[in-house]
């Protein structure tokens, strides 16, 4: 019985897997801070590779105050003692309130991502440097955030690029609640109808105002 390699879930994704919305912006709207993050479908395809198309499952249930909880399991192979190989379903749970839009579907892509962090899948995205990427007039990034080297899998380092070891830390507590969805910002993420403003003071440090409706 083939046992996977579970620290192959952590892995880095290739950049074309990584996708990116603003967080906070400047008051011009001019830039924004660029957040990471990787879809479910990025999430069930390392699962498949990792772990194979039959050695993961997923199931979803009300969270206690609403929106939805995600629990992904995944059977993990040990020795009996005896030498005999025994199999069993270890889970992992975490949970993500209804969206705005497709408020189902978006609830139960994004307790599937949380729950993926649990288990290491995307949670390097947090600890990517921050980064202030110019808009375009649709509020969109004009152009692509810049993954540092050691963020990257190996087949997508420049030619002759040193690699080096991405910072050990475990995401916070606050980040491991809004998982592979978007890389930690230094404050709070607005709130539906709010615009983080964000303004440079006197001395070129970025001061942040409250949010405003």
């Amino acid at each position: 019985m083939t046992r996977p390699d579970l620290r192959l879930l952590a892995a880095p994704f290739p950049p074309d897997d990584v996708e990116w919305k603003p967080g906070a912006t400047t008051r011009d709207k001019a830039k924004g801070l660029a957040m990471a993050y990787i879809s479910s479908r990025a999430v069930q395809d390392r699962l498949d590779e990792v772990c194979g198309p039959d050695g993961w499952r997923n199931e979803f249930k009300p969270a206690p105050e609403g929106g939805v909880l995600c629990g992904i399991s995944i059977r993990v192979t040990h020795d009996d003692g005896g030498g005999q190989p025994v199999s069993e379903w270890i889970t992992k749970w975490d949970g993500a309130e209804n969206t705005d839009v497709e408020a189902v579907k978006g609830g139960l892509s994004g307790a599937m991502k949380r729950a993926a962090v649990q288990w290491g899948i995307g949670r390097y995205l947090y600890r990517l440097p921050q980064q202030w990427v110019r808009l375009d007039e649709r509020g969109r990034f004009a152009e692509t955030p810049r993954i540092p080297p050691e963020f990257l899998p190996a087949e997508f380092l420049p030619e002759g690029t040193q690699r080096k070891a991405p910072p050990a830390r475990s995401a916070p507590a606050s980040a491991r609640s809004a998982p592979a969805e978007a890389a930690r910002p230094t404050s709070p993420a607005p709130r539906a109808g709010e615009t983080r403003i964000v303004r440079p003071a006197a001395n070129g440090q970025e001061r942040r105002t409250r949010p405003s409706r």
